[in-house]
């Protein structure tokens, strides 16, 4: 009696489909950028730790371009002109960069009316805390963003090996990144893909090799 082969294709779907469950619960899905397409989704009722302000800006420019609303809060040196060049939609982007001791109180209140919240936590997260802002995630059915540790986010996203180039013979301009973006999520291998992050055409786009699993160090 012979045994057919595993569809890794069909495999992969399962997890994404595993991935997209709450509580038994199908979750929706929102816009991402191209360039991220494959590499990481976003669902509603999660959130996720990203480590680098221009991959962030990437992260909301897929809904942001799909009409959705979205809120910053705690970021200073978000700059306005860069997160236009990421395909942010700034009409529909609400800003407040100095919350001070509010940041958290403001951040909840931004989530009840804003898909998606990119927050740059004042202190410390507790895991009551989290979970508290997990359960409000899901009732409105947003995204957090976190710029910063957030106690059990989805998962975790990172730039590693960044490259620039514009630059030659000690003149010219910094136009253009290749970088990593690294997903982490739980005991899963982690996931790479290299971008052009920025890119000075597309605001970011996939470079070769495409996604591929990290090799455990050591």
């Amino acid at each position: 009696m012979s045994s057919a082969a595993p569809d890794l294709s069909q495999l992969d779907q399962l997890r994404a489909r595993m991935q997209g469950m709450a509580g038994g619960m199908p979750r929706a899905a929102l816009p991402v950028h191209p360039a991220l397409s494959g590499v990481v989704q976003l669902y509603a009722g999660a959130s996720y730790e990203v480590d680098g302000l221009g991959l962030a800006m990437t992260l909301l420019a897929g809904p942001s371009r799909a009409g959705e609303w979205c809120a910053v809060v705690g970021i200073p040196d978000f700059g306005v002109e860069a997160a236009a060049e990421a395909g942010v939609e700034l009409s529909r982007t609400v800003l407040v960069p100095e919350p001070g001791e509010q940041w958290l109180e403001v951040t909840a209140a931004l989530v009840d009316v804003a898909p998606v919240v990119l927050v740059r936590p004042g202190g410390r997260v507790a895991a009551s805390v989290a979970e508290r802002m997990g359960a409000r995630l899901r009732k409105r059915a947003a995204v957090l963003l976190v710029q910063g540790e957030w106690p059990r986010c989805e998962a975790r996203l990172g730039v590693e090996e960044p490259v620039w180039s514009g630059v030659g013979q000690g003149h010219g301009h910094l136009r253009a990144r290749r970088a990593a973006v690294v997903v982490r999520r739980g005991a899963a291998p982690p996931r790479r893909s290299e971008l052009w992050l920025p890119d000075p055409v597309a605001g970011a786009r996939r470079a070769e090799p495409a996604v591929r699993a990290l090799e455990e160090a050591g």
